[in-house]
């Protein structure tokens, strides 16, 4: 019977909420979908939770401040190899630029360079180093890969070089020393400055949307009049300078400038931190500050593990799968983007 029928339909209250309960949901599935950062936030909270479960320490403030140290200095590092992954390339270098910006500030110190001035001098030395790599990437049409493979060997060795394979001892003023790096607030606060910075260059400026497009299409971005190799250049100098602050910054805070520090270690660290937070190897997509989390992930995960007494072994196979897992997911991801625009 017809008043059968009407009688069976859920009353119109009950069919309201299950129509905006069904709404919201796809709200959030919508917006878990197109921010990159929301994944790897999550995991950061859970881990967090986890580590203090199991090790209260965790969350001392003492360790807390290791973990900020710990992840400043590769999340500086991780913005800039974002920008240069999103254009399709690669910056194997930035480790060594790392080591090298300290010993620089140093001597340009002892030669009677104010440290203001010889911090600048060790920044332009860096950015020196990222032109170097993009004119031999840009101009003379050599990998990436290759080019900064063979700069990172070049710069170790002028480091040992200098430095006679010796650490030396920076010796600033306290107000130098806890501008750059001296204690945990200003070491995080560089971090979350250039994170944000980059962030809002990246969406929200023309540079940015070019470099999204050099490594989405190249040939069509030429096409348009993007100046791509312009481009690439920039984003190997910025890297590179971003790479030799990260060193200064840290030179302050250990109160030691040692030649073998950082290296490949830092440099794989970085583009792991890319990587996790949501940026292809293939170019064309990144965010900076899912690069940062991606670095506070790690920080969390090497801290935690070491409070559980968990060997370093086993950091390494942990690292490995969430490299392999989370490239997978941010693939997958990025096509059901492209799905949901095309519809």
């Amino acid at each position: 019977m017809p008043g059968d029928k009407v009688d069976s339909l859920p009353p119109q209250p009950q069919l309201a909420r299950r129509i905006e309960r069904h709404s919201l949901a796809r709200r959030v599935g919508l917006f878990l979908l197109r921010s990159r950062e929301t994944s790897i936030a999550i995991a950061a909270i859970v881990l967090i939770i986890y580590f203090w479960s199991t090790a209260p320490a965790f969350l001392s403030v003492g360790n807390v401040a290791n973990l900020a140290e710990y992840t400043a200095a590769t999340a500086i590092i991780a913005a800039g190899e974002v920008m240069v992954i999103i254009c399709a390339e690669v910056d194997l270098s930035a480790g060594m630029v790392y080591a090298l910006a300290p010993f620089v500030m140093f001597f340009a110190h002892q030669a009677g360079v104010p440290f203001v001035p010889a911090i600048l001098l060790a920044l332009i030395v860096a950015a020196i180093v990222g032109l170097i790599n993009g004119f031999i990437t840009v101009v003379l049409q050599i990998p990436s890969f290759i080019t900064t493979l063979g700069t990172l060997f070049m710069i170790n060795g002028f480091t040992l070089t200098i430095s006679n394979g010796y650490p030396v001892q920076p010796k600033g003023t306290p107000l130098v020393t806890n501008l750059f790096g001296g204690t945990p607030i200003s070491q995080i606060s560089w971090a979350i400055g250039i994170t944000l910075a980059l962030q809002f260059v990246l969406s929200k400026t023309r540079w940015g949307l070019y470099t999204i497009a050099t490594g989405g299409n190249l040939i069509g971005a030429a096409e348009v009049g993007i100046k791509v190799g312009l481009i690439k250049v920039g984003n190997f100098i910025l890297c590179s300078a971003l790479a030799g602050l990260a060193g200064i910054l840290d030179a302050f805070r250990i109160s030691s400038i040692d030649p073998l520090a950082g290296g490949t270690d830092i440099m794989f660290m970085a583009i792991a931190s890319s990587v996790i937070g949501g940026t292809l190897l293939t170019g064309g997509s990144g965010t900076i500050i899912g690069a940062f989390l991606g670095a506070a992930v790690l920080g969390i995960l090497k801290n935690g593990f070491t409070l559980s007494g968990v060997s370093a072994f086993t950091f390494d196979m942990i690292l490995g799968a969430a490299i392999l897992i989370t490239m997978v997911i941010n693939v997958r991801l990025s096509q059901l983007r492209a799905a949901g625009k095309g519809e």
